[in-house]
């Protein structure tokens, strides 16, 4: 009988978790929207990364229902939800963005609360979250997804502090790792193929990162410590260095030219979309804000999760970028992962061999 219950488990985030979970001797529900497509292709991702399935369920969910679409006398022996579903995508509409991380989120709480053996909910939200009481977003100023966001982690708290339900929520920020080719990395792909000639922003610019693996293992650890509860951990590396810090890194890593240039975010705002090929969207994250750590990297410590060198961590993910053509081919074999694979990766304008 499933112990764990982890919702969008076929996301970015969630397919880790589960491994993670598993491995850690967990029985595991994983929920998807479709068991025969999603369903298998999690199992065959898994397969992939050499997990033992043993204990995997596969269950039918949809969040945007009242009630999850889950039969009500199943999972009772649910102690730990995760609820890792959302859309994370520019150019949402509100309604769009608000059907999964809003009218979802607050699905997910409430069916969290009707667990007769519920230890924690774990949430994942957002580091530019404020993770206090605030008026409603902006959903013009902010665009779609970031106003999702912050009005659904305002749901979940509020809904969890009304049913009594212990709660966690983890605001991890830009998260590095296989199989992120949006946001940071579209970037990163306009810089390999020359496409980037000015960057966002001013030199304090900070877009922090986290890499996929660090915030898989604290997000496992959370529920097995009961001080967790009631608790926010913004989950991100304050080493990251600033923007154009980080573009020069990772450019040299690759061996391209990095831009000189830097353009304004008031300017960018200002000018027509087709000029700038900048999406509106992205440029509320172009911030030079800071963020209150100190209480993740505590309980990273306390359970001995290690960050690890962020420079490193760049230079791993740019170079699974480049390999897999930003998404666009499989994945490199295990054993052809030595050389950094900017080496022997075809260049931005060669075919592929």
């Amino acid at each position: 009988m499933p112990d764990t219950i982890v919702f969008g488990a076929t996301g970015f985030i969630g397919r880790p978790l589960v491994r993670e979970l598993l491995a850690r001797g967990h029985h595991v529900a994983a929920a998807v929207r479709d068991a025969r497509t999603s369903g298998d292709r999690l199992t065959a991702w898994l397969a992939d990364h050499h997990t033992d399935t043993t204990h995997l369920t596969i269950v039918e969910a949809d969040i945007t229902t009242e009630h999850l679409g889950i039969p009500p006398d199943t999972l009772a022996g649910i102690r730990d939800v995760y609820n890792t579903a959302g859309r994370y995508a520019f150019g949402l509409t509100a309604a769009e963005a608000k059907a999964a991380n809003v009218t979802g989120a607050r699905h997910v709480v409430q069916w969290a609360a009707a667990r007769p053996n519920l230890r924690r909910l774990v949430h994942i939200s957002g580091y530019r979250v404020s993770g206090a009481d605030s008026p409603p977003p902006d959903y013009r100023k902010l665009g779609a997804y970031e106003a999702s966001k912050i009005e659904g982690d305002a749901v979940v708290r509020t809904r969890a502090r009304e049913l009594g339900v212990p709660l966690t929520i983890a605001n991890p920020s830009t998260v590095i790792g296989e199989g992120q080719y949006i946001g940071l990395a579209t970037m990163v792909a306009d810089l390999w193929h020359g496409r980037l000639p000015a960057l966002p922003g001013g030199r304090d610019v900070f877009v922090p990162v986290v890499t996929l693996d660090h915030l898989v293992q604290v997000l496992a650890n959370i529920p097995e410590h009961e001080a967790t509860a009631g608790q926010a951990y913004w989950i991100l590396d304050d080493t990251t260095p600033n923007l154009p810090d980080l573009i020069r890194h990772i450019a040299d890593h690759l061996g391209v030219k990095a831009p000189k240039r830097s353009i304004p975010v008031g300017l960018l705002r200002r000018l027509p979309r087709a000029l700038t090929g900048a999406d509106p969207e992205t440029l509320s994250f172009l911030s030079t804000d800071r963020y209150p750590t100190a209480a993740a990297n505590a309980f990273a410590k306390a359970t001995g999760v290690r960050i690890p060198a962020v420079t490193d961590a760049l230079n791993d993910w740019a170079d699974h970028l480049v390999a897999t053509r930003f998404g666009t081919v499989p994945e490199p074999r295990e054993e052809t992962r030595r050389v950094p694979v900017h080496d022997r990766a075809p260049g931005p304008d060669e075919p592929l061999r």
